[in-house]
């Protein structure tokens, strides 16, 4: 296991990054964020809770890359439902392109059963906003290394309606109540699950997350949102179609995400996105 990376705004410890956590395979092991805290030292993330043991903090996830289980627990199998197989990859940390306090840039390759199946260019920053805000700036870019074309897919696009979940995913602490969850135009999660917006905001009991697109390709991927079964927000490479990856291609995403304490409302966490994306 790699020294954990600890994340920092204005020298502030804002997140702690393990590179090479020794995980079960079952769990597709994979470099993540945890625990990531406001300015004031509140966590924002869960890790490997006991609804789902394969959410970890702030990770890219991927339960369909050509078949392989990048995502963790059972694949989900059309007209089967969801299936143990032996099929998850690893995301391998290969290298530092910078490590410097208040970010990084991180070369990886999702390998699995002896195969690179993709390489990836992380670039992860810390940005401070106000006193109380601060903002995680995450890009990911995923590269086919090999000579025939791939594709990535979900449970949705395997025939489970409403679940095309995979790419930037982020757990959240649960609390007695469940979070608000709301964007520009909407409340609730039947109102914004499965749904583009600029920006969409997760309200604990102290604490409001907001993650906003910062590529127009990125904008175009519909927000996977749970809030009361257990409370995760992802931006969904797949949602209702298979993603194409060809031979030599690359695909980039780019989320920032304005971590806050206190409870924000509409106007504060509009403002706050306009300010982390200016």
């Amino acid at each position: 296991m790699t020294h954990p990376l600890v994340l920092r705004c204005g020298g502030r410890p804002v997140g702690r990054y393990l590179a090479g956590a020794d995980l079960p395979a079952r769990l597709s092991p994979r470099p993540y964020l945890h625990p990531v805290t406001t300015l004031h030292g509140t966590p924002v993330t869960e890790e490997r809770p006991a609804d789902h043991l394969h959410h970890l903090g702030v990770s890219v996830a991927v339960p369909d890359v050509d078949g392989r289980n990048f995502w963790g627990g059972r694949t989900f199998v059309r007209d089967q439902g969801p299936t143990e197989l032996d099929n998850h990859g690893e995301q391998r940390h290969d290298g530092w392109k910078l490590r410097d306090p208040d970010g990084f840039v991180e070369d990886l390759t999702w390998t699995s059963g002896g195969t690179d199946v993709l390489r990836e260019r992380r670039t992860v920053a810390a940005t401070g906003l106000t006193a109380d805000a601060w903002a995680l700036d995450f890009t990911f870019s995923l590269t086919n290394p090999g000579d025939r074309d791939l594709s990535i897919g979900s449970p949705a696009t395997n025939g489970r309606p409403g679940a095309g979940y995979g790419g930037f995913f982020w757990r959240a602490p649960k609390a007695p109540a469940p979070p608000d969850v709301f964007t520009a135009g909407h409340d609730g999660e039947p109102a914004v699950h499965g749904r583009t917006a600029d920006w969409l905001a997760l309200r604990g009991p102290d604490w409001t997350l907001v993650f906003a697109g910062a590529t127009d390709d990125t904008r175009e991927d519909p927000w996977f949102v749970r809030t009361d079964e257990y409370p995760g927000v992802g931006s969904s490479l797949a949602w209702d179609a298979r993603l194409p990856v060809p031979a030599g291609g690359t695909v980039v995403r780019r989320v920032v995400t304005v971590v806050a304490d206190g409870r924000l409302d509409r106007a504060g966490a509009a403002a706050l996105v306009r300010k982390a994306l200016s």
